[in-house]
C-alpha cells in the first residue's frame, strides 16, 4: 500500500522501517507503537529526503528525548564550529538538532545538516525568511513566507516550528492583557510585528492548509510554536498563553485530518507548582499530542545556571507528560553557547529526561541505575565511569584527587561505608584507624 506520512502508514496498518527501528529501540511492540502514531500520541519525524537519519520516536510510552538548539548568528558565522557542536551533541546522545541560524548562508548549513547528521533536524522558517529575502520585515509578502516553508521541506528537515497560533484573535488578547515581558519567542515576535505593520492575518494561520499539504508531501512533523510562551514567572499560565494553546489544539486536529504528525511547543518560564497542571491542560486540549517544552525554567534569577533551572522544570514536566525537552545551556539569556556550554546543557537535560523516565516507568530506565548501584557496591570504578552520563567528568574528578588506597575515594578514605560494610558482612575484622 502507498502512504505519504508515518501517521498515514500507521492508520493503514503499515509497519514502516522507521517504525520498526523505533519499536526495537524503545522495547515496545510494533503494533502498540503503530496505534500511538495513528492516534497522534507518538511521532516519528523523518523527512523522506533526510537519507542519513536514524529515526527516533517522541511521545507517549516512549523515552524522553532531547533537542539541542544550534546555528549561526550575526556575531557567530563559523559553520565548522557549529558542525563541531552538532557532532558533539550527537555523540552525547541528543536525538534532535534544531537549526536556529539567523545570519549568513543559512541554507548551506541546513543542507549540510540533513546531508551529514543522523539526528532529527528541525528549523524555524520565520527566522530564515528574514535572512533569505534580506529586506525590511514589513515588505515580506505572504507568498514569500510560505515559499520558505517549502524550501525547508525540500532541504530535508524533519520538523518545523511554525508559529500558527498567534492569529489576529490571540494577538488582540495579548494586547489587552498586559504582560511583564511581552512576547519573548523570536519567531512569535517577528510574526506579531509583521501583522501589526501590515494589518494582515498571520500567513501561517491563514494558509495553514497549504502548509499541511507541504508537510504531508515530504512527511514533515509540525511543531506548533508557542509565540505566547511565558518569558518570566510573572507571565506563566496567563490568558495569552492559554488562549494560544486552545488555538493550537484546533490546529492539531486539522493536521491529523491530513495525516500530518504534530507536536506542541510549551513553556517557557514557570513556577514549579504550575508545571503539572500545564502538562495536563495541554494533554486535554491537544488530545495527547507530544509536548515539547523549552525548560521550563523554574526561576528567573539564575543567569549562568539556567541549565539547572531548566533541568529542574524539565524533569517535572516530563514526569507529568512532556515528551521532548529542549536543552538550555549556561549561556541562556547571555550569549551564544560555545562547545562547553552545549555539553553542560545536554548533560543537564539528559539527567532531567532520565529522572522522568524512571518516574514514568519507561522500560529499562531503572535498570541503568541498578547497574550503577551494583558497581558502587563492588567499588568497581571503571564500571562506574562506563555507566556515568558524563564518563569523562567522572574519571577526571577521581583522577584529580587520587586516594591513598585505590578501593576508596579521597572523601571518605578508610571511613568508606561501602568498603567497610562489604568487609564486615564477609566476616572480616574492620579496624579503620589501623589500616
Amino acid at each position: 500500500m502507498e502512504y505519504c506520512t508515518q501517521m498515514e502508514a500507521a492508520r493503514k496498518g503499515i509497519q514502516t522501517k522507521e517504525l520498526l527501528h523505533v519499536a526495537k529501540k524503545e522495547k515496545i511492540e510494533p503494533e502498540k507503537l503503530m496505534e500511538l502514531v495513528a492516534n497522534g500520541q507518538a511521532i516519528i519525524p523523518a523527512n523522506k529526503l533526510h537519507k542519513c537519519i536514524v529515526p527516533c520516536g517522541i511521545g507517549s510510552k516512549l523515552s524522553t528525548k532531547i533537542n539541542v538548539n544550534l546555528g549561526t548568528s550575526r556575531d557567530w558565522t563559523d559553520l565548522d564550529m557549529e558542525m563541531e557542536k552538532v557532532k558533539s551533541a550527537v555523540d552525547m546522545g541528543a536525538e534532535a538538532i534544531m537549526d536556529l541560524s539567523s545570519f549568513g548562508d543559512t541554507q548551506k548549513f541546513r543542507r549540510r545538516l540533513t546531508a551529514e547528521c543522523p539526528a532529527v533536524i528541525g528549523t524555524v522558517p520565520i527566522y530564515d525568511a528574514v535572512v533569505y529575502y534580506h529586506k525590511p520585515l514589513k515588505e515580506i509578502t505572504t507568498e514569500e513566507w510560505l515559499n520558505i516553508v517549502e524550501m525547508h521541506a525540500k532541504d530535508g528537515v524533519d520538523f518545523m516550528t511554525i508559529h500558527c497560533g498567534i492569529n489576529k484573535e490571540t494577538a488582540k488578547h495579548f494586547r489587552q492583557m498586559k504582560r511583564l515581558t511581552n512576547i519573548v519567542s523570536r519567531g512569535g515576535s517577528i510574526i506579531f510585528a509583521w501583522m501589526e505593520m501590515t494589518g494582515n492575518e498571520n500567513p501561517f494561520y491563514e494558509h495553514y492548509d497549504r502548509i499541511l499539504d507541504i508537510c504531508r508531501e515530504y512527511d514533515i512533523t509540525m511543531s506548533l510554536g508557542d509565540a505566547c510562551r511565558p518569558g518570566c514567572l510573572e507571565d506563566a499560565s496567563d490568558i495569552s498563553q492559554i488562549q494560544e494553546l486552545i488555538t493550537l489544539g484546533e490546529l492539531t486536529k486539522r493536521a491529523w485530518d491530513k495525516d500530518v504528525q504534530v507536536m506542541i511547543e510549551g513553556p517557557g518560564h514557570m513556577p514549579i507548582d504550575q508545571i503539572e497542571a500545564n502538562m495536563k491542560i495541554q494533554q486535554t486540549i491537544c488530545k495527547g499530542a507530544p509536548f515539547y517544552v523549552l525548560g521550563p525554567l523554574v526561576t528567573d534569577v539564575a543567569p549562568g545556571y539556567d541549565h539547572i533551572t531548566a533541568a529542574i522544570g524539565g524533569a517535572i514536566a516530563a514526569t507529568y507528560g512532556a515528551s521532548f525537552l529542549c536543552y538550555v545551556t549556561p549561556a541562556e539569556h547571555l550569549r551564544l553557547p560555545d562547545v562547553d556550554d552545549v555539553k553542560e546543557g545536554i548533560i543537564a537535560s539528559k539527567i532531567a529526561a532520565h529522572a522522568a523516565d524512571i518516574a514514568k516507568g519507561i522500560p529499562g530506565a531503572k535498570d541503568w541505575d541498578k547497574e550503577m548501584s551494583t558497581a558502587r557496591k563492588n567499588l568497581d570504578w571503571e564500571k562506574m565511569f562506563g555507566l556515568a552520563i558524563d564518563p569523562d567528568k567522572a574519571r577526571r574528578y577521581r583522577e584529580s584527587a587520587k586516594p591513598e588506597k585505590e578501593d576508596t575515594c579521597s572523601m571518605c578514605g578508610n571511613f568508606c561505608a561501602v568498603k567497610n560494610m562489604n568487609r564486615i558482612l564477609d566476616g572480616e575484622i574492620v579496624s579503620i584507624f589501623d589500616e
